[in-house]
């Protein structure tokens, strides 16, 4: 991409073009109704004056998402720039939608992808909708702490020799738990085979702005990928940016961008992360730095409680870890006889303490730039507080987050075909037709066209026992689940 040379990382083009319109006291005889405020008393009291001021639809001074020419057009220039990309595309509809978006630009029905299985939903949520087949490489298990880990260099290897018609290559970038595959070698293997690599970088913003965390999807010659700056880039909530190499046709995946997105973009969405762009441009490395210090600090200080363990670069293998993200302060809890999930919900209600998710065996919170030592404390002091009161045998615990699934259809012929709704204490030996998951992380469970085992039903029975939200099936209660009626 060309650089506009009249524009710096100083620059915030549609932040700046809001505030011109902002100030230019226009009559306004277009959307949103509630115009300014006025009509909306509550909402303005609720938000701000000028945030619903600012929440303007399309003109031509702010330009247009679907086809920007003007301002949205230099804030993705120099968001390209600063993330080391060819273009930059502003998504609105969450990394959801960015990440749904590659698949659909690479793959089109019965195409082939490779992907690890503990891929987000989306990931999967776009095989339903546009027919490509799932090649699963079944990513590594930390046998202590029941986590997925990445991909084995050697699986993609496999996987990628036996299925050399596969379109593309989709990797983690981290995983949840802050676990990193090997993107480069990975990279390299695609490409050598014709394939195209597509990387999930919802929780790994940060990666672009400092040289002493894993390697990130451009600097690793990636073709695409997903940032979800809202997490830990500072953009508004539902913010994301699709990074793309020119070895995708960049005008092609803005269209299939605009197959889903909203044509009626937020601009408080997307001057987000115009100025959180130039934030983490000009101030990352510092954020990142200090990211680093805080989790290191708090990992270190948790595991002198002793019973938890929060753990970090000590599970780096060269595999199935081949690095990991030093920002991320995940704990195992089984070890003091408590779920994941419990110490979630203790640390909420009874400490005032709100982390990212618990899970069967273990919590996750999430560090940013944003954070202070007293709020650092507060958590150790409360994981501390909950060793001491709750503590008990760890008989009986389910020690596994990840079950091994057996595909036997394609994920939208499963979910498409005639359905027969199931208790879930019956559904053994059925084609799962839908989604089950914790939310979050929203990683399934069961996806449609798998196969529906004891052990699944087992863990399913055991989250809900231990207070995780189960989404994604069609039954609210999660009591029933859809299985693919085989006889029709």
């Amino acid at each position: 991409m060309e650089s506009n040379t009249r524009l710096t990382q100083n620059d915030t083009p549609i932040h700046r073009a809001l505030e011109e319109q902002r100030l230019n006291r226009l009559a306004h005889f277009d959307v949103p109704g509630h115009k300014g405020g006025r009509g909306n008393k509550e909402l303005k009291e609720f938000l701000g004056a000028d945030c619903v001021k600012l929440d303007m639809n399309s003109m031509k001074p702010l330009d247009n998402l679907c086809h920007p020419v003007s301002v949205i057009k230099d804030a993705q220039m120099l968001a390209a720039e600063a993330f080391g990309a060819d273009e930059a595309f502003f998504i609105v509809n969450g990394t959801t939608a960015a990440v749904q978006a590659m698949i659909m630009a690479t793959t089109v029905a019965g195409d082939k992808i490779i992907m690890p299985r503990n891929v987000h939903r989306s990931a999967i949520n776009a095989l339903v909708v546009n027919g490509a087949l799932p090649v699963y490489v079944n990513p590594g298990v930390n046998q202590r702490l029941g986590i997925p880990l990445g991909m084995s260099v050697k699986d993609v290897e496999t996987a990628i020799h036996e299925n050399p018609d596969a379109k593309a290559i989709l990797v983690n970038n981290p995983t949840y738990y802050g676990i990193c595959s090997d993107l480069k070698q990975i990279v390299d293997m695609a490409h050598d085979a014709g394939m195209l690599v597509l990387v999930d970088e919802a929780h790994g913003t940060h990666f672009y702005f400092s040289d002493t965390l894993p390697v990130s999807a451009m600097k690793a010659g990636a073709d695409m990928s997903a940032v979800s700056m809202h997490k830990t880039g500072g953009s508004l909530t539902q913010s994301s940016i699709l990074l793309t190499r020119n070895t995708v046709n960049a005008d092609y995946i803005r269209q299939i961008i605009n197959l889903t997105q909203t044509t009626s973009g937020s601009y408080l969405l997307l001057s987000s992360l115009d100025i959180a762009r130039k934030n983490m441009s000009l101030n990352g490395k510092f954020y990142s730095s200090k990211m680093i210090e805080f989790a290191s600090y708090a990992r270190e200080e948790i595991n002198k409680l002793g019973g938890y363990y929060a753990f970090g670069e000590e599970l780096i293998d060269g595999d199935t870890v081949f690095d990991f993200d030093r920002t991320k302060l995940s704990v195992h809890t089984r070890d003091i006889g408590l779920a994941g999930i419990e110490v979630y919900d203790l640390l909420r209600d009874d400490y005032g303490i709100q982390i990212e998710f618990g899970d069967i065996g273990n919590i996750l919170a999430i560090i940013s730039g944003g954070d202070r030592n007293l709020e650092i404390e507060r958590l150790i002091s409360a994981l501390s507080e909950i060793k001491r009161l709750h503590e008990r045998e760890k008989s009986g615990m389910f020690d596994h987050e990840y079950i091994n699934p057996k595909i036997v259809m394609g994920p939208q012929k499963a979910f498409f075909s005639k359905k027969l709704s199931l208790a879930i204490e019956e559904s053994a030996g059925g084609i799962c037709s839908e989604f089950v998951m914790c939310y979050p992380p929203g990683i399934p469970i069961l996806a449609p066209g798998e196969m529906i085992t004891q052990e699944i039903i087992h863990y399913i029975e055991y989250a809900k026992e231990k207070g995780c939200l189960v989404t994604g099936t069609q039954d609210m209660n999660v009591e029933n689940i859809n299985i693919v009626d085989t006889s029709a």
